[in-house]
């Protein structure tokens, strides 16, 4: 009984939180996109992130209007829409990270730790002596990784 309703409770959890990660070039390119939903919703997703890139832009390039101080990475909030959220994550070498949620009440802290472990997993990908830089992210590692990471976002927050 009580595990039917828990595995119910994580099926529900699991629709309402990650549904697009990015990781997008110095250059705007992308390096990285996976989605998380139906494959109607993933065009739809691209241009929310495509879109999310001028708010990066933006808060780097004004950041006396809005945005992170010069040493903070973690962008916040770009901008939220009807039915998503979309964060930002900044690396020093311009490489610019976003995340799409559909949790509306995302605790900052549990977005940051996202980061954390993304930038980390990034890291790992690039450092591969048969990685070009610049160019698209086809690790299977990396995309095992992120999905561990995806599948385990805010369930720090439910313990």
């Amino acid at each position: 009984m009580f595990l039917s309703e828990i595995t119910a409770g994580a099926k529900i959890r699991e629709e309402e939180m990650i549904v697009c990660v990015a990781v997008v070039g110095h250059q705007n390119n992308p390096l990285y996109i996976q989605s998380f939903t139906d494959a109607d919703d993933a065009l739809k997703l691209h241009h929310i992130v495509h879109c999310s890139l001028d708010v990066v832009d933006e808060r780097v390039n004004n950041p006396k209007k809005s945005g992170p101080t010069l040493n903070e990475t973690f962008l916040g909030l770009l901008y939220p829409t009807e039915n998503y959220k979309v964060y930002g994550y900044l690396t020093n070498t311009k490489v610019k990270f976003i995340l799409v949620t559909t949790d509306l009440d995302v605790r900052d802290g549990d977005v940051r730790n996202f980061f954390r472990r993304f930038h980390a997993a990034y890291v790992d990908a690039v450092s591969n002596p048969f990685h070009v830089p610049g160019k698209k992210i086809t690790s299977r590692t990396f995309a095992d990784r992120v999905s561990t990471i995806v599948q385990s976002f805010g369930l720090s927050s439910a313990v």
